[in-house]
């Protein structure tokens, strides 16, 4: 069983700070929604945003959008050996079934996730495909998963390829490959200590989704994935 961590996520409500801004009322008024459930986007509040601390690294819903969508439709996933959980910057955890069909269209994907941050959960009532817990630190979601491996992966980790990466905890009983689900910068040192290597697998930044893509099927492919689902019966 893998678990992929989306960490520091671009994924948070419209911080209270800015809900004076002239820009951000006429889109909670065009919404027709409380602010607190609306979630930041650059697309939408670029102007308004130019005063948030780390601003460079926040309100980028799409990243943690296509992640989800490589990593829910991957075969490894629909074998259930694929946990994911989505870890933001506000320290809110989302747990993620590996049922759950998220929505292609992003406008559609924004209302699912503003729905959840009001909730808690979707759907509200029986089985949860999406479970959103605040106050949860890195490190009490790393308590939580209980990693007996955890790789980061970052541009200032040390060089190393995927392939050599994942074979080093392809075996582990339960390992973890931490990738951020933000645009720029790097993860946070209250991240990368935690883990028992930080690699980068490139000479440049990759987007998120590609990264994660990349991770599934290397495991996918050293733990012989592919030919069971093609050949065995």
């Amino acid at each position: 069983m893998l678990t992929v961590v989306l960490a520091e996520s671009a994924l948070e409500p419209i911080p209270k700070e800015l809900w004076r801004h002239l820009l951000i009322r006429k889109y909670v008024q065009k919404r027709g929604k409380d602010p607190r459930f609306l979630l930041l986007d650059r697309s939408y509040h670029h102007a308004a945003m130019k005063t948030l601390g780390e601003a460079e690294k926040r309100g980028r819903p799409d990243i943690v959008h296509f992640s989800l969508l490589e990593l829910l439709g991957s075969p490894l996933c629909k074998e259930g050996l694929l946990q994911i959980y989505v870890h933001t910057r506000v320290d809110s955890t989302i747990s993620v079934d590996k049922e759950t069909r998220l929505p292609r269209n992003y406008n559609r994907f924004l209302g699912l996730v503003e729905q959840l941050f009001e909730l808690k959960q979707i759907p509200p009532k029986g089985l949860s495909l999406l479970t959103l817990t605040e106050n949860t630190s890195f490190p009490k979601l790393m308590t939580k998963i209980e990693p007996d491996f955890i790789v980061a992966l970052s541009r200032k980790g040390n060089a190393q390829t995927l392939e050599k990466t994942v074979s080093e905890f392809v075996e582990k009983k339960n390992p973890v490959a931490v990738v951020g689900g933000f645009p720029h910068g790097t993860l946070s040192e209250n991240v990368t200590k935690l883990a028992n290597e930080v690699i980068s697998i490139d000479r440049e930044m990759l987007e998120t989704w590609t990264v994660v893509a990349r991770i599934i099927y290397e495991y996918e492919r050293q733990i012989g994935l592919p030919l069971k689902r093609l050949f065995d019966e």
